[in-house]
Order: C-alpha cells, then sequence, then structure tokens
C-alpha cells in the first residue's frame, strides 16, 4: 500500500464533492451554515474526561478502512455508539466516506440521536461544502488532515470551521508538517503514527513528536493503540486524549472491549 493510495482517495473525494455542489448549489449550502442549533463541546468534551482518567478516549467507528478491509460485517452504528457511550468514551469519531471506509453522512445523524456524546466527522474534508454537510448531518467537530491540503487551503477550511461554529481536530502523519501546524496553534491537534508510504503503524511515533505540539492545544495520540498499557505510554508523554477505532471494532463487543481498556489504566 503506497502513499499513491492517499491520491487515490483524494482524488476520489474531489469527483464526489463536484458532482455534489453541481447537484445541491453552494448558495444554498452556505444557507445552511446555521442548521444545527447547537453543538456538543468537542474539545469540552475531551477535557471534562481527563477529570476522571489520566487520558480521555474519543471512540471511533468504521466498518472498513484502505489497510484492513472489511474491520466488521455486523455494523450498528446506533448499538455501537450507545456501547460507547456506557464504556466512558469521551467523545464519538464517525467515519462519513463511503468508498473507502463504507462510511455514510447519514451515520452522523443516527448517532446524535442515541448519544450525548460530542462528535468527530471522520473524513477527507478538502472543500468547505463539506463543512456544510458536517452542520446539516449534526456533526459537532471534523477532522481536517495536513497531508492531504496545501497550508492555504489548511487554514481556510479552519477558518469556515469556526464560521460555521464546528471544532476541528488538525491532524498530521509526517513529520514535515509540524512547523506550519505549531504556527497555526489549532485548539485540537493530533499526531497519526500510521506511516503514510507503508500504511504500518509505529507508536513510538508520539515520542518523537510531542515536543513539536503546540504547548496549549488538546493533543491527540491517533492509531496504533491496542492495549491499557498503549494508553498509558501516550498518557505518559503528555497526550491528553487518544483517537482508537480499528482495536475495539475487530472485537465481538466494542464497548466491553473500550471498558476493558480504560479500565487497565487504574
Amino acid at each position: 500500500m503506497k502513499d499513491t493510495y492517499l491520491k487515490k482517495i483524494l482524488e476520489t473525494t474531489r469527483n464526489s464533492v463536484s458532482d455534489k455542489k453541481k447537484n445541491f448549489p453552494l448558495a444554498k449550502l452556505e444557507s445552511e451554515l446555521g442548521y444545527l442549533e447547537s453543538t456538543r463541546g468537542f474539545k469540552d468534551g475531551l477535557i471534562n474526561s481527563l477529570e476522571e482518567n489520566s487520558i480521555a478516549v474519543i471512540a471511533e467507528m468504521k466498518k472498513a478502512s484502505p489497510s484492513q478491509g472489511l474491520i466488521r460485517e455486523k455494523y450498528e452504528p446506533e448499538v455501537i455508539a450507545k456501547n460507547y457511550e456506557q464504556a466512558n468514551a469521551a467523545c464519538l469519531s464517525v467515519l462519513t466516506d463511503e468508498p473507502f471506509f463504507h462510511g455514510s453522512l447519514e451515520h452522523l445523524s443516527l448517532v446524535r440521536a442515541c448519544v450525548d456524546l460530542p462528535l468527530l466527522r471522520k473524513d477527507f474534508i478538502i472543500d468547505e461544502k463539506q463543512i456544510s454537510e458536517t452542520v446539516h448531518y449534526n456533526g459537532d467537530a471534523f477532522l481536517l488532515i495536513a497531508d492531504a491540503l496545501d497550508q492555504d487551503a489548511l487554514q481556510q477550511l479552519m477558518n469556515v470551521g469556526k464560521k460555521a461554529g464546528l471544532e476541528f481536530l488538525v491532524e498530521y502523519h509526517a513529520e514535515k508538517h509540524a512547523e506550519f501546524i505549531f504556527v497555526l496553534n489549532p485548539k485540537i491537534v493530533g499526531i497519526n503514527c500510521r506511516n503514510l508510504k507503508t500504511m504500518t503503524t509505529n507508536i513510538s511515533y508520539f515520542e518523537k513528536m510531542i515536543s513539536s505540539l503546540p504547548s496549549n492545544s488538546v493533543k491527540v495520540a491517533e492509531s496504533g493503540i491496542y492495549t491499557s498499557d498503549d494508553l498509558k505510554y501516550v498518557s505518559e508523554l503528555g497526550y491528553d486524549a487518544a483517537l482508537i477505532g480499528t482495536s475495539l471494532m475487530k472485537t465481538g463487543n466494542p464497548g466491553k472491549a473500550l471498558e476493558t481498556l480504560i479500565g487497565g489504566l487504574s
């Protein structure tokens, strides 16, 4: 799995966004930026969780991924979300990319209706139209991947997100983005330890990158976390939260797996 796979995903996403714009004019989308009456504070959800645990967990909901293929055949968003909430997740990450992760925007609305946790839309956000979608489908925050955007586009999407009243998690994989992200100083910043060329994870990458993150940002460790010891490791490094998906979704009961993971911290 080469880094050209990301290019393929982005090309597919650009084509999808273009088609949607033709069928649903941007002017109408912009008029819906106030559709969501109120948001659940994503950052506050992470910080509040830290009062109970040494690290907050963003529990991820996904059916498949490019690197793993089909992860969970029986995928019931509402059931999984409720189980995650009962297991003390701080926030939820909901995959909405359809071609590569088998997600759906409708999952955001479904999950929001059945839990009280803040929701992150996990997708390849490259256009402000997708931010309007996030509002329309009741997301509270969205992911921005620095490796998928140039600096100007990243800044613009951050500005549009703020205008829409949404929060965002700015994530990066490659070390070359560190300086620019530090200058941007996002409120929530994530390091993803997945190598985009090999699609493998290396948890030691979190230690290498922690010192480059803005000191006042909520710091999130993403990918490669499977055990309570992994959680303790990233917490001791100085990360405030961890985004965990595959290791939970592969189990028979993701909620129970999360409960065990968090329980192992004490």
